[in-house]
């Protein structure tokens, strides 16, 4: 008998074009976040709500996630890959993942969106999909400006209204969070072998059609780590603890809320402060001020320098220096 329990997706293969530099020669998923790939945020998030398989649907850069991963056994879990030749769209790299997960008709599959950091109950959002009998079953944040996103009206029952584009004066403040919890038979009614947005496509489909679909709304801790700025902020909010992740290691810092990895040498009177993170086999030289930034492998900052709010790219060299909110190294 198919096995009914949860599995999860994770859409990992994006390109990330609006962090480049960054993803350059790192995809988006596989950029450290509170001290560790971002996806191993996602991955621990699912594991504690239940969910023991998981598929990552990859594409840019897919040889870089397997040798991190493995077979997900560290992690007390089962992880494969699924490899698109060519990007297919959410909706398209669903359906290209799921022919991977051996499922039952009605089992509850998680789909997480590749750039979403949330503290939103992943638990609660499968029961809810299961107590509903939903079709599909999404997240949803409330922002206090929902101008720049399409919003997502409810109603009193939590039955989707509407998916509805950026508009000036938004009807609602509710909008789509980046997390779905899809039936197992509707993934298989996405189309194949094409690109399927299940945004602007699936969903508006689904409704159209009449179909149950739900959506569950959290107001936890939720931030969209599509841009550098974003990023290096969640970032600090994990090491800080404004969010909590299993993922996240254990701040260390003698000189404040951060994080230093074993093989990083620090030199007298640093200050490593404000969330930031200095990765293994960095180098921070005498009194430098390391401040809410993201100090990547094998980078050297010379001494006396003073780096807030950013990023410095693996194996780069940075001359005293005292910048705020900048991409350096790359």
């Amino acid at each position: 008998m198919p096995d009914s329990s949860p599995a999860a997706i994770l859409l990992v293969g994006g390109r990330g074009t609006r962090l480049a530099p960054l993803t350059d020669l790192t995809p988006k998923p596989m950029l450290p976040v509170g001290g560790v790939p971002f996806t191993l945020h996602q991955i621990l998030q699912a594991r504690s709500a239940g969910i023991k398989r998981i598929v990552l649907a990859t594409s840019y850069l897919a040889e870089v996630f397997e040798p991190y991963f493995g077979d997900g056994s560290r992690f007390d879990l089962e992880i494969r890959y699924a490899v698109e030749k060519e990007a297919l769209g959410t909706g398209g790299g669903i359906r290209n993942a799921a022919e991977l997960l051996d499922r039952s008709d009605d089992a509850p599959i998680v789909i997480f969106n590749g750039d979403v950091l949330s503290a939103h109950d992943l638990a609660g959002q499968i029961r809810r999909h299961r107590e509903r009998d939903a079709d599909v079953t999404l997240y949803l944040t409330k922002v206090e400006d929902a101008r720049a996103y399409g919003v997502v009206p409810t109603d009193g029952e939590g039955w989707v209204e509407a998916f509805l584009e950026k508009m000036e004066n938004p009807i609602s403040d509710q909008i789509n969070a980046g997390c779905y919890v899809f039936r197992r038979s509707v993934i298989d009614e996405i189309p194949s072998g094409r690109v399927v947005s299940i945004e602007r496509e699936t969903f508006p489909s689904l409704l159209s059609a009449g179909r149950r679909v739900q959506g569950f709304i959290d107001e936890g801790y939720w931030r969209d780590i599509g841009t550098p700025s974003a990023l290096i902020a969640a970032s600090a909010d994990l090491i800080t603890g404004r969010f909590r992740s299993p993922a996240t290691p254990t701040p260390n810092s003698p000189s404040g809320a951060g994080y230093i990895a074993p093989t990083a040498q620090i030199s007298e009177n640093v200050v490593v402060a404000e969330g930031s993170v200095i990765l293994d086999g960095a180098t921070i030289g005498e009194g430098s001020r390391i401040l809410g930034s993201i100090i990547s492998e094998k980078a050297v900052i010379d001494a006396g320098s003073v780096i807030r709010t950013s990023f410095v790219a693996p194996h780069s060299q940075i001359a005293r220096i005292d910048v705020e909110g900048e991409i350096l190294g790359f």
